[in-house]
């Protein structure tokens, strides 16, 4: 695949024959305003009409077309400010011409081409300048000042439509990006830092309106052992799986993420703790129900623990310690079991059938 480098003379061309050409109507114009010498109107066609083609051959034909190319882009400033002695300093085409090519090269992005342009632009002038003469005549009469205006508005509206496109194209890669930040890339949950902000605005609605809202934490059991045992290939198959029961029992207004190795957090906004315990038993009984194709025999089990937001919780710290609190009840309990924050470890509810591993 052709790199950026390489395609860059067959970018640059088109825009080079549009600009250019652009230019030399103005030119022409002014030429025609004080009837030039057939040798004046040469001196407009090469650069304006000529050069592009020429220079699209020797980038193209060069071992190093980017650097070709990068003294195309020069040479193009030399060739537009040379326009200027042409037109005897006519003032609106002169700025014109000379503002719009400096433009050009901020907008190829190439660092500090801009700053090597102007004294390409000077050498360019002096050059054209010493071979006709230094005619002043900057008056712009209205022929001329219509010739201008259809460069500004093309000239304007494209560098538009380039600046649009990269703003579009940084915009998605900043989505991508914050996508990225915010989802763990093992189970599709969502990362630990997004869900905390979540959790956290969750707590400012509760302690602001009295919004209801539970935490659930999960933790698969023994899966230390489940990594021993079959090796990591297998526990990151069981972490994807467990994720995907997670999914499944989660609405859209929740937020479900991985908190750390085999510990999930689910934030369900909305609701209170009956029915937290019913989604948070719901995972339980289909997390022990998963099997995995390769290793059906391989049995699965989580805990949960489950806490109400509350306004003694001043912080998420606080509400994520009641939480883990019930989760440590449900492990110390016998395992694959749902505990709220508000039962007593001796009352930490066992599933029917019970089971103390996996």
């Amino acid at each position: 695949m052709a790199t950026y480098e390489q395609q860059m003379p067959r970018r640059v061309y088109p825009l080079r024959v549009l600009g250019m050409g652009l230019g030399g109507v103005v030119v022409a114009v002014v030429l025609w305003q004080r009837q030039a010498s057939l040798l004046a109107w040469l001196g407009m066609v090469l650069p304006c009409f000529v050069w592009p083609h020429l220079a699209y051959q020797l980038s193209r034909r060069s071992a190093d077309p980017y650097r070709a190319e990068i003294r195309n882009l020069l040479a193009d400033s030399a060739l537009a400010a040379a326009l200027v002695p042409l037109m005897h300093f006519s003032l609106l085409p002169s700025v014109l011409l000379c503002t719009l090519t400096l433009v050009d090269k901020i907008t190829t992005g190439i660092r500090g081409l801009w700053a090597r342009s102007i004294p390409a632009m000077l050498a360019g002038g002096a050059a054209s300048a010493a071979l006709t003469g230094v005619h002043w005549a900057p008056e712009s009469p209205l022929p001329i000042i219509l010739a201008c205006l259809p460069v500004m508005a093309l000239h304007t509206l494209s560098v538009s439509m380039v600046s649009y496109r990269l703003i579009r194209k940084v915009s998605q890669q900043n989505l991508l990006l914050d996508e990225l930040r915010r989802v763990d890339t093992l189970t599709g949950l969502y990362g630990r830092g997004h869900w905390q902000e979540q959790a956290e605005a969750a707590l400012r609605r509760h302690h602001t309106g009295l919004d209801a809202a539970c935490m659930l934490m999960m933790d698969i059991d023994n899966f230390k052992q489940i990594n021993d045992q079959h090796g990591h290939t297998v526990g990151d198959e069981v972490i994807r799986a467990v994720a995907h029961v997670v999914r499944g029992n989660v609405r859209a207004t929740d937020c479900a993420g991985r908190y750390g190795g085999d510990e999930f957090a689910i934030l369900l906004a909305g609701m209170e703790t009956a029915e937290a315990v019913a989604v948070a038993e719901r995972i339980r009984a289909q997390t022990e129900a998963i099997r995995l194709r390769d290793m059906p025999a391989l049995r699965m089990t989580a805990s949960i623990g489950v806490a109400a937001a509350h306004t003694r919780h001043g912080a998420l710290r606080a509400w994520m310690d009641a939480a883990d609190a019930a989760l440590y009840v449900a492990k110390n309990a016998g395992r694959n079991r749902v505990t709220d924050s508000s039962t007593d470890a001796g009352s930490a509810a066992a599933p029917q059938p019970a089971t103390s591993d996996s």
